[in-house]
């Protein structure tokens, strides 16, 4: 009975996609991968019901996921591997060395360095002549609450991978676009470092879920 609506399922999204599946349907799919002979139907639902969506039980710790009664390593490490695999695959879409010649392409590829990411992060877009994509580095990877920015290691980053110009992008997980006094103190620093070396910041582009906040639309750098 089990394995007919493992097909069942299974046939389903390669007809439709994902689109009109229920949370649990998606989990329950997904969960085909990690448990190959049992009824997943159950898990999934005391994992929705126990992280309140599916993008709780995505998010949630390894090890907090493996406490909930079925859950093994290799199902914790598949689930949490999910929103890291959607940033790559992101990532990865756009093509080698994309040209950032606008708030609206840098808001864009920035967003996709943040995706899933519950912490607060800092990247260093390093770019060519021509507004090219050369690297883009993390900076820094701090708690949920701040990532302390260091002026040096961004000098650094530019002179490694050969930047004309930067542009720096982080994220509010909490979900506020505004900048911060210390938002804007440290892209004040981080300008006058990288102009002592001749590599000009273009922008500063802060990510809170799908929206994004640019400092050159409104005039701040």
């Amino acid at each position: 009975m089990h394995e007919g609506h493992r097909e069942r399922l299974k046939n389903r999204f390669l007809e439709e996609g994902l689109d009109h599946f229920n949370q649990h349907q998606v989990l329950e799919l997904l969960l085909f991968y990690a448990i190959p002979r049992k009824d997943t139907n159950p898990l999934a639902h005391e994992l929705l019901k126990r992280y309140g969506s599916l993008a709780g039980v995505l998010e949630a710790d390894p090890e907090d996921l493996c406490k909930t009664a079925g859950v093994s390593r290799n199902t914790a490490v598949l689930l949490s591997m999910i929103p890291s695999l959607c940033r790559r695959y992101l990532n990865d879409k756009w093509k080698v060395k994309p040209q950032l010649n606008s708030s609206a392409k840098a808001g864009e590829y920035a967003s996709s360095l943040f995706y899933g990411r519950q912490y607060e992060a800092f990247y260093a877009i390093c770019m060519d002549s021509q507004n090219r994509v050369n690297y883009a580095a993390l900076i820094h990877e701090g708690t949920i609450d701040s990532a302390p920015v260091y002026p040096r290691l961004i000098v650094e980053a530019a002179l490694r991978h050969q930047a004309s110009s930067l542009i720096l992008a982080h994220n509010h997980p909490g979900g506020s676009l505004q900048p911060s006094a210390a938002d804007l103190d440290a892209t004040k620093k981080i300008c006058a470092a990288c102009e002592a070396i001749s590599v000009r910041v273009v922008d500063h582009i802060i990510v809170a879920g799908n929206d994004y906040f640019s400092f050159a639309d409104r005039g701040l750098i």
